[in-house]
């Protein structure tokens, strides 16, 4: 019994943990998304979502950044716990071995490698990033706050961080989902492959074309907000997956 106990203790641990990561998408999307139907003067299809934590009521984006951040890093430790929610760790059963379809070599069954392990850091690295936005604020960018220029002369120092701590997120959310993609392709699993692959691709190019939107391009700036919230889309929904898939997975190794 007390065998049993010791063993689910860091069962539980790791659950909680993933639970988080399953969270921080729905939590940071339906808060950002309420604030930007009912902020004054905000317009989503133009404004880039940092922009929410200007003005008066700046506090709650950045409540809202500081809350998905430590969601998504407490997600990261759940997958660092778990290993590897894409690879053959994640056994599922006898299902899982049907005509060894999915089995690619001894190497399935090795230990934690630096495939297994650059995601789960990648994601932490994207908390941390989120969590540095809620104590850096943007600048104001396309005329919001109303009364601010479209761009600033120059960024200001916070603004300047606030672009650093952002790279880890659109950079970071997208080369896990590479790592994810690649280890996945390696043991067979295609389809989660491709949908990791995927969301990299999607986030960077949302990333990059609102980024050029941001920058007042002419072509983009009034579509920059849409594209951003694209990017953001792909990133959290691909997580929120990954976590789901974790703990099915660990569930169902559990039940065996």
């Amino acid at each position: 019994m007390e065998t049993a106990s010791a063993q689910n203790g860091p069962a539980r641990w790791t659950r909680g943990l993933l639970s988080c990561g399953l969270a921080a998408g729905p939590v940071f999307v339906t808060a950002f998304l309420i604030q930007g139907a009912t902020r004054e003067g905000y317009r989503p299809s133009r404004h880039p979502v940092s922009s929410l934590a200007l003005g008066p009521r700046g506090w709650v984006q950045a409540a809202n950044f500081a809350v998905t951040g430590t969601l998504v890093l407490a997600g990261a430790a759940g997958l660092w716990r778990a290993r590897d929610a894409a690879g053959p760790a994640d056994f599922a059963g006898p299902a899982d071995f049907a005509g060894l379809a999915d089995f690619a070599g001894p190497a399935d069954f090795a230990g934690p490698s630096l495939s297994t392990r650059a995601g789960p850091a990648l994601i932490g690295a994207a908390g941390a990033g989120i969590i540095g936005a809620a104590v850096f604020a943007t600048d104001p960018v396309s005329g919001y706050p109303p009364g601010t220029p479209d761009a600033l002369a120059a960024p200001t120092r916070t603004g300047v961080v606030h672009t650093l701590v952002a790279v880890p997120v659109f950079a970071g959310l997208p080369a896990a989902a590479f790592s994810y993609a690649w280890r996945s392709a390696r043991t067979r699993r295609r389809g989660f492959a491709l949908y990791s692959a995927a969301t990299a691709a999607t986030m960077l190019a949302g990333a990059a074309l609102a980024g050029a939107g941001f920058d007042q391009s002419p072509r983009w700036v009034d579509r920059a907000g849409w594209l951003q919230r694209a990017s953001i889309l792909a990133g959290f929904g691909w997580l929120t997956a990954l976590s789901a898939r974790a703990l099915r997975r660990g569930s169902a190794i559990q039940s065996l």
